[in-house]
């Protein structure tokens, strides 16, 4: 552009500021949600792929047979899984990490510290950046430790720690260990967690406890990453795991029945994604970026467009002096991409304002980089350009287009005709297609998530409080019965009990295949956990047939804890209690028809009571079929459940002086019910709040196009309306034919959004096991809020224009 043509784009700025700002504004808002969605697409899609060689990284995952559980297998293995690999395939690179509860002692009170024990070749696996010492061969010494710089800090201040020792306690036992290397800490955009790393070394002495854990296929508790250096060698080394676990599963598996497993391999990079409805979610808050982009640049179009009228003298004037077509359409096109700059300089100021807005709401730690491989100048200065070509390459027709003879010669400047006025009225509704699917789309994901939170999960979660740190195996049974007696007895606590499983999710899942009588095959596989008494008062589960444990029948304590269970075969049996959804995989016809039923082949189970299915999980998976036993001592990895009254943080706070008076070096992790549940409803939350935004601020950039068109087309029509109010019209027929002019294609938008947006929810709403009902409600609201938006945004135009007087009408053009 020349130094006229500078001047000309300054002089059209200026003398329109009006839609100047309505073009800069809505473009600069478009591109600032651009930007800031696209930085949440681009860190969700980048996890992992910091790490060198990230293409190379492969986790081997696990899936029960007949696991009837889990709809997809699960991303840990055996413990000796790895074992069995690293003997029939020795060339494989590999190794596995497994992340028990650590403590780290300071101060006299025990500090909880991310752990992993790992084999030999992790640093092969995963090469981390190193800051001190020297990570080669460090673990083949299982006296060293390797911590994160974080821990460093923490433990021993500007000091160096290298060559320092740390006492750690894990698994029931105390550690010492050297400190041989300190590595850089982890970035947010990883699903590795730890921040201390040591060697790991399989228990070999049959008599002791964790032997099974270490040995037995059928403990699930590490992941399992392999290195291959191509995607040809990865086809063959998951070709081979069949063969190393029909050699190995059966023989190291003594239970009966027999053990089945199968281990399939999924790229570390996509593993992220495996997350029940986070895949969606990012392509969903993707497609928002995206569609509020294009709701602006179709905003700046047909503003651009209805404005072109107004310079059309500009243009003959132009033609006269010379300028031919193909000049003023390349002026015009470089005049759209300088006001997209323009927008963009100010979208990108809006972006880094509204970031933190973002990340509070979202629960993110996005950044804008200018430079670099991530850096966001590059990627703007090319959606300026592709965005200005596009924003501008239809109104640059249309202005280089208008015959300068017949415009000079006209009393009033051109509009476009019928065919502008249609191009107009289709974008439009264009914009609204988009922006009432988004309000419906928000209308929908918000009752989601409420109605998740506020849902019945088949227990009272008020005021219960869960001591998950009873289950620390640096406790001692002694410490454990004093801990739960002290706390029966605090100020406010109505009742307790003991269970391995708890709003949230206990420590561990076991499950096993229960053969149904006269089915074939080994019947469904059904988690269990073991209960204390009181375990179903304090939880407030609601019986639904039959009747819970009481220690009054001897019948009803753990066949596998209790002697005089033994049945007159010789056979353990005993009393159970199942929810709901383990009646249905029995195929019992009713809780009242399971009550007195065995079931389970050599282990016989005879059902006393059933209770209501209970969600301690998120609400995008079924509650699994379980069934509970019941025994008088805790169960192994047991949790304290307070059933309480009063202040929440009241109780914890007494909850912690009983702590620390009693096992201070073990680190206290207690929460209530609805703090434990939180992490299942924190990503959707997340994800309807950045929807939200983008939906607000995607029908404000809508109306205020809307609004623009208005002005537009008003000023244009005054005659018309003068002449119209000469005639008999009043001022509420003018404002009748205006609003309904204008509302027209907010109306036709409506037969597109609808499909649209019904399509997108239902989709987003198959991903929940609890869900809402798609209830036209939402779409109806969307659409009448869509019409009193577009309403209140073309009213004043058109109560202005309605009561102008006639003769001033008359005489405007």
């Amino acid at each position: 552009m020349n130094q006229i043509a500078w001047l000309g784009f300054y002089r059209s700025l200026t003398r329109h500021k009006l839609y100047a700002s309505l073009n800069i504004g809505g473009l600069a808002v478009g591109i600032a949600v651009f930007l800031v969605l696209g930085l949440f697409v681009r860190f969700e899609t980048s996890y992992e792929r910091w790490l060198p060689h990230a293409d190379q990284i492969y986790l081997i995952e696990s899936r029960a047979d007949d696991d009837t559980v889990a709809s997809r297998p699960r991303q840990n293995t055996p413990i000796a899984a790895w074992s069995a690999i690293s003997r029939d395939l020795p060339a494989t690179i590999g190794t596995r990490i497994d992340t028990p509860n650590a403590t780290v002692i300071k101060d006299g009170i025990g500090v909880s510290e991310r752990l992993a024990r790992v084999d030999n070749d992790f640093f092969a696996v995963f090469d981390l950046p190193v800051v001190a010492g020297s990570v080669k061969g460090v673990l083949a010494d299982p006296s060293n430790i390797i911590v994160t710089q974080a821990i460093a800090t923490r433990y021993f201040g500007g000091i160096s720690p290298v060559g320092k020792t740390m006492m750690l306690t894990y698994n029931g036992a105390q550690h010492s260990y050297r400190v041989a290397a300190v590595i850089a800490d982890l970035p947010r955009n990883t699903d590795l967690d730890f921040d201390m790393i040591v060697r790991f070394v399989p228990v070999e002495d049959k008599a002791d406890p964790a032997y099974k854990n270490d040995h037995w296929w059928n403990y699930s508790s590490p992941t399992t990453f392999v290195r291959l250096p191509n995607e040809a060698a990865a086809q063959r080394f998951a070709g081979q795991l069949d063969g190393v676990v029909a050699r190995h599963v059966q023989s190291e598996t003594p239970v009966e029945g027999g053990f089945g497993l199968t281990l399939t391999l999924k790229r570390f990079t996509a593993t992220h994604f495996e997350t029940p409805g986070s895949a969606l979610t990012v392509t969903t808050l993707g497609l928002v970026g995206i569609l509020t982009l294009l709701i602006a640049i179709v905003n700046y179009v047909n503003l651009a467009t209805a404005r072109a009228g107004l310079r059309a003298r500009e243009v003959a004037m132009r033609k006269v002096l010379g300028a031919d077509r193909r000049t003023l359409a390349r002026h015009y096109t470089l005049e759209a991409i300088a006001t997209t700059a323009l927008a963009a300089f100010v979208g990108l100021a809006l972006a880094e304002c509204g970031l933190p807005l973002v990340n509070a709401a979202g629960g993110l730690p996005l950044t804008i980089e200018y430079f670099g491989s991530a850096g966001v100048l590059l990627p703007l200065v090319a959606l300026v350009l592709i965005v200005g070509l596009l924003a501008g390459l239809y109104p640059a027709m249309v202005l280089s287009r208008f015959p300068a003879a017949a415009v000079l010669a006209s009393a009033r400047s051109p509009g476009g005709g019928r065919a502008g006025t249609r191009i107009r009225e289709a974008l439009v509704v264009l914009q609204f297609t988009i922006a009432i699917a988004f309000v419906v789309g928000t209308f929908v994901l918000v009752a989601q998530t409420r109605h998740i939170r506020a849902a019945d999960p088949g227990y009272d979660r008020g005021n219960l409080m869960l001591v998950r740190s009873l289950a620390s195996s640096s406790l001692d049974a002694g410490q454990r019965a004093m801990i739960v007696r002290r706390l029966r007895t605090l100020r406010g606590v109505t009742a307790a009990s003991v269970g391995n499983t708890v709003p949230g999710g206990g420590f561990f899942t076991s499950s096993n295949n229960f053969k149904i009588p006269g089915v074939p095959g080994p019947g469904p596989a059904i988690e269990f956990f073991e209960t204390t008494p009181g375990y179903f008062e304090v939880m407030g589960a609601r019986l639904l047939a039959g009747r819970l444990f009481d220690t009054a029948h001897p019948g009803d304590v753990n066949a596998n804890l209790a002697a005089s269970a033994l049945d007159p075969n010789g056979k353990f049996s005993a009393n159970v209690v199942l929810n709901a959804s383990a009646v249905q995989a029995l195929h019992f016809a009713s809780p009242q028809a399971a009550i007195g039923k065995t079931f389970g082949g050599d282990t016989p189970k005879t059902v006393i009571g059933v209770v209501a299915d209970m969600r301690f999980g998120s609400a995008r998976s079924p509650v699994p079929p379980t069934l509970y036993h019941f025994q008088l001592r805790d169960p192994n990895m047991g949790m304290a459940i307070l059933r309480f009254t009063g202040d929440p943080g009241a109780m914890m706070m007494a909850v912690q002086r009983v702590w620390r008076e009693t096992a201070p070096q073990v680190p206290l992790n207690a929460k209530t019910a609805v703090q434990a549940l939180d992490r299942f409803y924190e990503r959707d939350d997340h994800a309807a709040s950045l929807f939200t935004i983008g939906a607000v601020l995607a029908v404000a950039i809508g109306s205020v196009g809307l609004w623009g068109l208005a002005s537009f087309n008003t000023a244009r029509r005054v005659k018309e309306i003068g002449i119209r109010k000469t005639l008999g019209a009043s001022a509420s027929d003018i404002v009748r034919l205006l609003v309904g002019q204008f509302l027209r294609p907010v109306l036709i938008a409506n037969l597109f959004a609808w499909p649209l947006a019904f399509f997108a929810t239902r989709t987003w709403l198959a991903g929940f096991d609890d869900r809402i009902a798609l209830s036209p409600l939402y779409f109806v609201a969307a659409s009448l809020l869509a019409l009193a938006i577009a309403v209140l945004t073309v009213l004043a135009q058109s109560l202005r224009a309605a009561r102008a007087a006639p003769a001033w009408a008359l005489r405007h053009d």
